[in-house]
């Protein structure tokens, strides 16, 4: 496969040592609850430096994570060599995933439908490379529930400098309604804010859930 030629160098050193925080400020419990229970073939889309690589259980029997930024990507491939299960990193982007139709039997996306380009085509990726029952474990920051003040500055800073400053990521997608568009049966779904009893930002809605291919 050719190069994807992503590239976001400055938001790369920054989000590896972020994540590190992140993950104990509370995203390390999301990570652990958004890949309990899953079992066999697995493709994790846009892993990033490999921080949900610890915690896919045991049943899981092998991982292929897609990572198109080089120095994440890196990052990712010396995560893997520590994981719990095997891991495959290799170079990809969410809408032209390097696998046959109905080829594993879930997806995993964390934090990063907020940051591709074209998140319909990213889910009609994800739902042609599950098997039928497969599932799709997504946790993700999304637009906010209620209409109001949060999600008219979410239209704003998408508008001026958050992708740029932030990989791409877009804080206003309703990234629920665009996962049952893309065909998915949504099986369970937690809404919260993160961090927990901190001040609204942008990015403070979040969900966590499971999504069935029928």
């Amino acid at each position: 496969m050719p190069p994807t030629r992503v590239s976001h160098p400055i938001f790369a050193r920054l989000y590896e040592r972020a994540s590190v925080s992140l993950d104990q400020a509370g995203v390390a419990e999301h990570r652990r609850r958004l890949v309990a229970g899953l079992r066999g073939r697995v493709v994790e889309v846009g892993a990033g430096n490999g921080r949900m690589f610890p915690h896919y259980p045991s049943a899981v029997t092998d991982v292929l994570a897609v990572e198109p930024e080089p120095r994440l990507r890196a990052a990712a491939t010396t995560a893997a060599a520590t994981a719990p299960v095997p891991v495959t990193v290799v170079d990809g982007v969410a809408d032209a995933l390097p696998l046959a139709d109905g080829a594993v039997d879930a997806v995993v996306t964390a934090l990063v439908l907020c940051t591709v380009p074209d998140q319909a085509a990213a889910l009609r990726e994800a739902y042609r490379v599950l098997r039928p029952g497969g599932e799709l474990r997504f946790y993700e920051h999304v637009r906010a529930e209620s209409p109001g003040g949060l999600r008219r500055v979410q239209r704003v800073v998408d508008a001026t400098l958050w992708p740029l400053f932030c990989g791409g990521c877009h804080t206003a997608r309703d990234t629920v309604s665009a996962i049952t568009a893309a065909g998915f049966e949504i099986t369970e779904l937690d809404r919260f804010r993160f961090p927990p009893g901190s001040a609204l930002t942008p990015a403070s809605p979040h969900v966590l859930g499971t999504a069935r291919r029928p």
